[in-house]
């Protein structure tokens, strides 16, 4: 992307993230690029873990103005581990959590790691990701886990609102809940992209949802905040 066609608001998101990268602790921003255009930030180049990759991810999120990210970051490891020493601890971790993901199960293939089983939410999925996204190793996630649960449409809807009321994070009258099967899709406007998350995150633990639509709008501002602020 030629800097010459970027508009002033671009070059502004663009260094912004670039400096939130480099500020967080979790990411090694060394050999990340950022482009921005439009409000769409694009990663590019190399990282050592796959938790580092995300990590790269929700740091550019968390930056005013952002809309949407392209996460085209690679992970390339220092040291190449075999997929048995990849999978012992995967099955540490898994083993770690107890009963909660007992009818989980991992593959691992050339650093690429596969989740198969059930759980009763699509929080308990997250955690069964989250548990082995930091293994050494492992370079992508799959994540094929199913969510299986008895509750009715209808009674996951009025428990997702609910939930989103109680929360101190989100502003939910701007937010509308539909639930079809085992699919929760949000709709409406929200004040920041950090409240988008939060109304995402509170509807994940619904028993029986697989599938939370975030198709949450975020109310545009001027930008990122001027570092002299």
């Amino acid at each position: 992307m030629a800097t010459g066609t970027l508009s002033q608001l671009d070059l502004q998101i663009r260094d912004a993230v670039s400096k939130e990268l480099v500020w967080d602790s979790e990411v090694d921003a060394t050999a990340i690029g950022v482009a921005a255009r439009d409000g769409a930030v694009t990663l590019t180049g190399f990282v050592d873990s796959y938790a580092g990759k995300l990590a790269a991810e929700r740091a550019a999120k968390r930056v005013r103005g952002v809309r949407a990210v392209a996460n085209d970051v690679q992970v390339r490891m220092r040291l190449d581990r075999t997929d048995e020493d990849i999978a012992r601890d995967v099955a540490s971790a898994l083993e770690f959590h107890g009963t909660e993901l007992d009818h989980v199960q991992a593959a691992v293939h050339q650093g690429q790691l596969t989740l198969t089983g059930n759980v009763p939410s699509s929080f308990k999925r997250s955690v069964a990701e989250n548990a082995v996204k930091h293994i050494k190793g492992v370079r992508h996630v799959i994540n094929r886990v199913d969510v299986v649960s008895t509750a009715s449409p209808e009674d996951v809807q009025r428990e997702i609102t609910r939930a989103l009321h109680r929360r101190a994070d989100v502003d939910a009258h701007g937010i509308e809940v539909s639930v079809t099967g085992n699919r929760v899709r949000l709709t409406g406007t929200v004040n920041s992209w950090s409240e988008r998350l939060a109304a995402e995150e509170a509807a994940s633990h619904a028993p029986g949802i697989a599938i939370v639509a975030n198709d949450l709008g975020v109310r545009m501002d001027e930008g990122p905040v001027d570092d002299e602020c």
